[in-house]
């Protein structure tokens, strides 16, 4: 058995005992916990999800609960939405290969962001995710990232709540982020 292999029947295992709402990821060596999210975040992930289903593409289905693995690099990470072809999420297991999502979509914690911004950022580019979209409440802004090449993304885009952000091809619409809802104190 790989270490990929032996690292994630132990994450499994670790999530099947974990308190309910308690999410488990892991990069490398590293594991991250995560509570269950606020209603905020949930609210902020709906309104994202409800406009991106009006322009997914054929053949493609959101799943908010994917594990997107990539072996060759050591991670395994499970964005709030990600779209991912039907075929593969026919497939048993809670596992897919990174390379199969054509987008991470994540709404920044209150209590971890750096998780999202940091982490998240240099891991998705490292797993070739073509489009990584952070939500952040705390300061009421969208960043697409795009074009991911090694350990970054080399295009980036900033829009304030309230604007709208163009979202490029497969899906190819302007999202528009005057719905969503900051953090409160």
């Amino acid at each position: 058995m790989s270490f990929y292999e032996q690292h994630r029947d132990f994450v499994e295992e670790l999530q099947r005992t974990a308190p309910e709402g308690v999410r488990i990821e892991w990069s490398g060596d590293t594991l991250i916990m995560q509570a269950a999210p606020s209603s905020i975040h949930q609210l902020n992930i709906g309104l994202v999800q409800r406009q991106f289903e009006q322009h997914a593409p054929a053949g493609y289905l959101f799943s908010n609960n994917s594990a997107l693995a990539s072996p060759d690099v050591s991670k395994e990470r499970t964005p709030d939405l990600t779209y991912l072809p039907v075929a593969v999420l026919a497939r048993e297991g809670n596992s897919v290969a990174a390379d199969e999502a054509v987008i991470a979509v994540e709404v920044v914690s209150k209590s971890n962001p750096g998780n999202d911004w940091m982490d998240k950022l240099r891991d998705y580019a490292v797993m070739r995710i073509p489009l990584y979209l952070i939500v952040d409440p705390r300061q009421q802004t969208v960043t697409l990232f795009s074009e991911p090449n090694h350990d970054q993304y080399h295009t980036r885009s900033d829009r304030k709540f309230g604007d709208r952000i163009r979202i490029p091809e497969p899906f190819g619409f302007e999202l528009d982020l005057a719905g969503l809802t900051p953090y409160t104190d």
